[in-house]
């Protein structure tokens, strides 16, 4: 069962709240303080899902208590709790990335109902990365298709389809999603890139577009450094368990992409369209476990900290030259 977990130095609320949520599908758990909270959550990362907190309580306040709970699992959906309904206070709560706004006094069936909204909003959320998120809030009409330089990034699970058809399904999922899409997934973020899509067990990353930056190709290099690194940490703790290796291969590359909002009238979503995409999809799958294949206009961009080797020119698909190929060395 889903948990949920109310923070608030008043033992009152915190009873009230407990009855207020007892016929609906939660765990309910409380603590009264940030401390608190925040041990608790620690101790219940992976099953904890919507934590409120009282924005006024000794030690932590609310917005503190849950920035810190933010930075350990953002799927968490987080709920301030105030008294103090100012305007202020919710632009605060808002710009730190609270999912939620609630006052108090409230009733039971307000509370019920705006935390299931709260919810459903959040995981809506979840179906756009972040930067595309924020663009569309300070500006709707803001991501119209356009003509971007960016570079795009392509990782792929090495023998992943025979991996999958020897392991349960269940497992094959928690794999994907804990040990490869979060850890690689948070590394595209903390370097600005934008994660684009997954495909079946590819992540696709762009960087530039929403976001645009300079340093597009470095910041792509970078990030798919360390995601193999990381990707060797993770896959020496797999090791003969479940059958299951993260081995990946990553291809990059740099240049003009059509990049925006494209789609039907009922399904649309943020992508880029283009060469550069067509052909970090190809090294990618030219790559071996562990490799980073870039492609010239990439390894153009690279200060000479960066180390790369030549390889031979390969032929690649909808291209009638041989492409030059180059490899990161990590």
């Amino acid at each position: 069962m889903r948990k949920l977990l109310f923070i608030d130095d008043e033992e009152g609320i915190r009873r009230a709240v407990v009855r207020a949520l007892k016929s609906e599908p939660y765990r309910t758990y409380t603590a009264e303080n940030g401390e608190a909270g925040i041990s608790f959550v620690k101790d219940n990362i992976l099953d904890m899902e919507t934590v409120i907190s009282d924005y006024k309580m000794p030690g932590l306040n609310g917005l503190e208590t849950l920035g810190v709970i933010g930075s350990m699992n953002p799927e968490i959906t987080r709920i301030i709790l105030t008294g103090y309904a100012t305007m202020e206070a919710a632009i605060q709560a808002t710009n730190q990335g609270i999912d939620g706004f609630l006052t108090k006094p409230f009733d039971n069936i307000e509370l019920r109902a705006k935390l299931h909204t709260i919810n459903v909003r959040k995981r809506l959320k979840q179906f756009v990365s972040e930067p595309v998120y924020q663009k569309i809030k300070k500006s709707p009409g803001a991501l119209k298709p356009t003509s971007q330089e960016v570079s795009i990034l392509f990782s792929d699970i090495r023998n992943f389809t025979r991996m999958s058809q020897q392991v349960p399904a269940d497992k094959v999922a928690a794999f994907l999603n804990n040990d490869y899409f979060t850890p690689l997934g948070e590394i595209a973020y903390q370097n600005n890139g934008t994660v684009d899509k997954h495909i079946g067990d590819s992540i696709m990353v762009v960087f530039g577009s929403p976001v645009e930056c300079k340093d597009n190709a470095i910041r792509a290099v970078k990030t798919g450094i360390k995601m193999q690194k990381r990707a060797k940490e993770i896959d020496d703790k797999l090791y003969e368990k479940n059958g299951l290796r993260l081995k990946i291969g990553i291809g990059i590359s740099t240049g003009k992409v059509f990049s925006g909002i494209l789609g039907s009238l009922r399904i649309k979503e943020f992508t880029s369209i283009g060469m550069p995409v067509n052909i970090a999809a190809r090294l990618q799958g030219m790559a071996r476990g562990g490799e980073i294949l870039i492609s010239e206009s990439t390894y153009q961009q690279l200060p000479d900290d960066i180390e790369v080797e030549t390889l031979p020119s390969a032929t690649v698909k909808g291209i009638n030259e041989p492409i030059a190929v180059y490899r990161v060395k990590t």
